[in-house]
């Protein structure tokens, strides 16, 4: 059974498809891009596979659990243990440090492990600023504290919107290795919603979102 298995999802606004027959597998080990044009859709899929947005038709199967399915609580204890989910908008908590921030899906999960937060934030290149609030960071800094917190539990899928949009091609370029060597190191799927072709060319398949489904990417 494929890690992330999708088949005919469908969301609407009235009587407006954002997307419709969307249908897509992520294995174990796969780093998948996903591209569209702005407005079809890609952040509201993402969230749908998160269980973040509610959808009208087809079904989403994480690890086997149906997540269009499950109740909230449940929902959240999958989201707990088995994603992690780079946002946008970074969603960071402003009252915690940067270690703590990344510390919280360890917290969550009981297993608090201050050796493996200091990795991932060395890893991003901000090894020297946990003690730091995030009103004290940039954007592109922000958004690596953003990923640190995704990676750090070792989720068994990373869902990343734009993850290199605020950051330079060489602060990109080492974000980039961060999320590779999860999928490769750990066996996590890694599905990248990014406009960026050179964040893109990183994934071993590209696809095209558009509003009557995903397909190949032309190359």
């Amino acid at each position: 059974m494929s890690l992330l298995a999708i088949d005919g999802l469908a969301k609407r606004y009235g009587d407006s498809a954002v997307f419709e027959q969307v249908s897509l597998r992520v294995e174990a080990g796969e780093f998948v891009a996903l591209l569209g044009e702005s407005g079809v859709g890609k952040s509201t899929l993402l969230n749908a596979i998160a269980g973040l947005d509610t959808v009208d038709a087809g079904h989403v199967l994480l690890d086997g659990d149906d997540v269009t399915a499950l109740p909230e609580r449940a929902l959240a204890l999958l989201r707990r243990a088995k994603l992690g989910f780079v946002f946008q908008a970074f969603h960071v908590l402003p009252h915690l440090s940067v270690a703590d921030n990344v510390a919280l899906p360890l917290l969550l999960l009981g297993a608090p492990d201050p050796a493996r937060v200091q990795s991932v934030l060395d890893a991003v290149g901000l090894g020297g600023l946990g003690e730091r609030l995030p009103q004290q960071l940039s954007g592109g800094q922000l958004q690596r504290v953003a990923i640190a917190r995704a990676v750090v539990h070792r989720p068994r899928l990373i869902l990343a919107d734009e993850p290199t949009g605020n950051l330079d091609p060489t602060t990109a370029e080492r974000v980039m290795d961060v999320l590779a060597h999860e999928v490769k190191q750990q066996g996590t799927a890694c599905l990248l919603v990014t406009h960026s072709t050179a964040a893109a060319a990183r994934a071993d398949r590209v696809l095209r979102l558009t509003p009557k489904g995903v397909q190949p990417a032309a190359a």
